[in-house]
């Protein structure tokens, strides 16, 4: 489909990031939503597009822990060029914001992969900033994580953690290697801070949360796990309103009742994939870290069994969070759309299918959860004519 500056995409159901519409069209124009309405009352003289018979429009997917893609990994080459690969992979599944992941490493490796980012963003309106993933974190819970990255930061670590101003920084950190202040000083900038790969006590999560922390990377993941005399990270991100926890719903990461269980606390859940190269792509081995890492059905592990990321993509999160997790399609979708977009300070923009929001759609089938269709700024990509192409391991379900 050739998209016009001013058109409409109409569905059977439109989900708009709060509520289920039927019979429904949204209206695009220059690349925005221009407004919501019955699918009888589109403009005269705006082509409208009809996805297939049955299948729901909603927002965009924003994924904001994407290691890789499409056969590369950021780590390995942080170039545009790679970003945009990776991104390609992704939009196949639904994709339209993410922020490239880079494992832990090197300042040098950092610096690049920011200025690669930087880059990026002028061109690609799916790149939304960075998510350094470490290197500021527990050796006691590094995972896949190459120890000899791992440090405390110092004054040399604080300029490349600052927002360059084209776009969101989000540092994964344990709390108790950085020093006090630390998390503030990064807040008031406007980086957003997640805990994760942490040992942390309850009291020093409690802490951080205070600083200004907003975020729990992979929650039950690499981190200090619930017990009766010491709750943890755990136990404090579910009883906080106003903070955010990423949620790998895989089968393998965390077991389905584990994640279940946190649905019921306060916290707010959002979608991510931690995904590797394998999606998107035909690789099923790659390096990370020095040792050699193999996709299986939804997880990547190293040889000792140490998991190292997925092979997940956010159309399997979001039909693994409907069939393993019993959630509701339409609170699937706001964990995998709206969500990361509010935590991300982009609610205004992203997340949600209305009027002002940029025009990021994805129609899909709702009993499988195949994406047919994808709009990026109200253009379409190419699984308009060749949907889910390459691999889709996704999960269990």
């Amino acid at each position: 489909m050739s998209d016009p500056a001013r058109y409409a995409v109409a569905a059977d159901h439109v989900f708009d990031g709060t509520s289920l519409h039927r019979d429904c069209a949204v209206v695009v124009d220059s690349g925005d939503v221009a407004q919501l309405v019955p699918r009888g009352d589109v403009p005269d003289g705006i082509p409208v597009h009809d996805v297939p018979a049955g299948a729901w429009l909603a927002p965009g997917f924003i994924d904001v822990q994407v290691n890789g893609g499409g056969d590369l990994l950021f780590n390995d080459d942080p170039t545009p060029e790679t970003i945009d690969a990776i991104a390609a992979a992704h939009r196949r599944f639904g994709t339209t914001g993410l922020l490239p992941t880079l494992i832990s490493d090197t300042r040098a490796k950092m610096r690049a992969a920011r200025d690669a980012v930087d880059t990026a963003m002028r061109s690609n309106p799916s790149v939304l900033g960075i998510h350094f993933e470490g290197p500021f974190l527990s050796a006691d819970r590094a995972g896949a994580h190459d120890p000899r990255m791992l440090h405390r930061p110092d004054e040399r670590d604080m300029e490349l953690l600052m927002p360059s101003g084209k776009g969101v920084t989000l540092v994964t950190l344990a709390p108790e290697i950085v020093p006090a202040g630390f998390i503030a000083t990064l807040a008031r900038a406007g980086t957003k801070a997640s805990l994760g790969h942490s040992m942390a006590s309850y009291a020093q999560t409690r802490a951080a949360l205070a600083e200004g922390l907003t975020g729990f990377t992979h929650l039950f993941n690499a981190m200090r796990p619930l017990a009766s005399r010491e709750p943890g990270p755990v136990a404090a991100a579910l009883e906080c309103a106003t903070c955010w926890f990423g949620m790998i719903v895989d089968g393998i990461h965390v077991d389905p009742t584990m994640l279940r269980l946190a649905l019921r606390g306060k916290a707010r859940p959002m979608l991510v994939t931690d995904a590797m190269p394998p999606v998107g792509g035909r690789r099923d081995t790659f390096m990370l870290g020095g040792h050699a890492v193999t996709a299986g059905h939804a997880a990547c592990t190293r040889a000792d069994g140490t998991l190292a990321g997925t092979t997940l993509d956010m159309a399997s999160a979001v039909r693994n969070s409907v069939r393993l997790l019993h959630m509701p399609l339409t609170d699937a979708l706001r964990a995998a759309a709206a969500e990361p977009a509010a935590f991300l300070g982009l609610a205004h923009r992203l997340g949600r299918l209305a009027p002002g929001c940029r025009a990021d759609m994805v129609a899909l089938d709702p009993s499988d959860i195949r994406v047919l269709e994808t709009w990026i700024a109200g253009n379409a990509g190419p699984e308009s004519a060749r949907t889910n192409a390459g691999r889709n391991a996704g999960g269990r379900a």
